[in-house]
C-alpha cells in the first residue's frame, strides 16, 4: 500500500465552490442571509409581544423575572425554537388579533428545514442545466432530495420575505412600531436621553 497526501498546490483556488457559478454562490448567500434577517425579526417580534402583554402586579413581578430570559433566548435561539417562542408569545397577548398564527409557525419551521439544508448540505457537481444536488441528512436521517438552481434559491428567498413581512405585520397591526424600526405605529420603547 503506498501512502500519499493532497498535492495543495494543485488544488483550484476557490476548491470546493469553483464547479458552481459566481452567481449562484451569490443567490446562496442572499438566500442565508434573508434567514438571518428572518431571526432578527422573530426575536424583535417577541420582544413587542412580551413587552406589550398586559398583566396585573403580581403577575408582573414573575412576568418581569423571566423576560430577561425570554428575550435572551430570542437572540441566541435558531430558527425552530424562535417560531415556538414567536406563536406562544402571540398567543398570549390580549390584544394579538391574528387567527392564523399556527399555520405561520408552522410555515416558520418548514423554512427552518430548508435553511439547515442550505446551510449545513454539501453542494455537490452541478448538472449541465445549473442544478446541483445537495448531499444532506435531516436528524431523522431524511435526506433533501430537491435539486437546487439559482431560480430555486430566489424563490426561497422571496418566501423569507414574505414570512418576515407576516411577522413584522403581526406587530403593527396593532398601533405598535416594530422594534428597531422608523415606521408608523406607538413606540414600545422611548429612548432615554441620559
Amino acid at each position: 500500500m503506498t501512502s500519499a497526501i493532497i498535492d495543495r498546490e494543485a488544488i483550484h483556488p476557490q476548491f470546493p465552490t469553483h464547479l458552481h457559478s459566481r452567481d449562484f454562490w451569490e443567490q446562496l448567500g442572499r438566500t442565508v442571509a434573508t434567514f438571518g434577517f428572518l431571526e432578527d425579526t422573530l426575536a424583535r417580534a417577541i420582544f413587542a409581544f412580551t413587552a406589550t402583554t398586559e398583566c396585573t402586579v403580581v403577575e408582573g413581578q414573575k412576568a418581569l423575572e423571566k423576560w430577561l430570559s425570554v428575550l435572551e433566548k430570542a437572540m441566541t435561539d435558531t430558527l425552530y425554537p424562535l417560531a415556538e417562542a414567536y406563536g406562544k408569545a402571540v398567543r398570549d397577548h390580549q390584544d394579538a388579533d391574528f387567527k392564523n398564527v399556527s399555520d405561520l409557525v408552522e410555515d416558520i419551521k418548514k423554512a427552518a428545514e430548508i435553511r439547515n439544508a442550505l446551510c449545513h448540505g454539501f453542494w455537490q457537481t452541478p448538472d449541465p442545466s445549473g442544478k446541483s444536488q445537495l448531499r444532506y441528512f435531516n436528524k431523522k436521517q431524511e435526506t433533501f432530495d430537491t435539486p437546487i438552481d439559482i431560480a430555486w434559491l430566489k424563490q426561497v428567498q422571496d418566501h423569507v420575505v414574505t414570512i418576515s413581512c407576516d411577522v413584522i405585520n403581526s406587530v403593527t397591526v396593532m398601533g405598535w412600531q416594530f422594534p428597531g424600526g422608523a415606521g408608523p405605529g406607538a413606540p414600545i420603547w422611548a429612548k432615554v436621553d441620559a
